[in-house]
């Protein structure tokens, strides 16, 4: 396996040009749009909390009810 310094040089330069035009193109959400998204993320954990929840319960009540 060889290092190529020119190779790596290019792939660097690269992927900094792809950043680079991600944050270009990218904006700052407006207040209806981050509230939107934070409205999505906050369901999404109390639905993945939940779901845990139900998971914890069944593996320590369900024994305790057959046995």
């Amino acid at each position: 396996m060889e290092f190529e310094p020119v190779k790596w040089k290019n792939q660097l330069k690269s992927k900094f040009n792809e950043y680079k035009r991600v944050l270009q193109i990218s904006t700052k959400p407006d207040r209806e749009e981050f509230s939107m998204a934070a409205k999505v993320t906050g369901i999404g954990i109390i639905g993945i909390g939940l779901i845990g929840f139900l998971f914890y319960l069944t593996s320590n009540l369900l024994p305790q009810m057959i046995g």
